[in-house]
């Protein structure tokens, strides 16, 4: 389980340090891609599959299941931490997420995956939603939480 909220610059290079706490449940290589809410999402290799067994699941005949299998597919790369603990961010991911170099990015624990945002896109999302967790909480008391 990935939790906890973490800041960290990105390099010149387009490089981010994953937090040691992350790394230990990541395992050696990871998946990067496109997210929602113009974040991206960082899953172990298991969680993965697990995703990508559900999307392969889809029907193929309906749009919106083409639409959201290549969403996170086009985006996805394999990537592993060099010896100082950071990961690459390719350009593309970067330009979705609008993720500058040598600036913030923060990365957020969020059960089965990691999220990376640009600091900018966090504060505001964060400013967005959390005026309304209590409203959002009452609405999804029906789904026992």
């Amino acid at each position: 389980m990935f939790m906890g909220e973490y800041v960290h610059a990105i390099d010149a290079k387009g490089r981010v340090i994953l937090p040691a706490d992350f790394r230990a449940e990541l395992g050696v290589s990871f998946i990067l891609t496109k997210g929602l809410d113009t974040c991206l999402f960082l899953y172990a290799q298991a969680e993965w599959e697990a995703l990508a067994e559900k999307l392969r699941a889809l029907p193929l005949a309906k749009p919106e299941a083409r639409a959201i299998v290549r969403f996170f597919f086009s985006g996805a790369r394999t990537l592993e931490c060099d010896k100082q603990g950071r990961f690459l961010i390719p350009a593309n991911l970067r330009a979705y997420a609008n993720i500058a170099l040598r600036q913030d990015v923060v990365l957020t624990g969020t059960d089965n995956r990691i999220e990376v945002w640009s600091r900018e896109q966090w504060n505001r999302y964060s400013e967005e939603v959390e005026p309304d967790v209590t409203a959002i909480a009452a609405s999804l008391s029906e789904l026992g939480i």
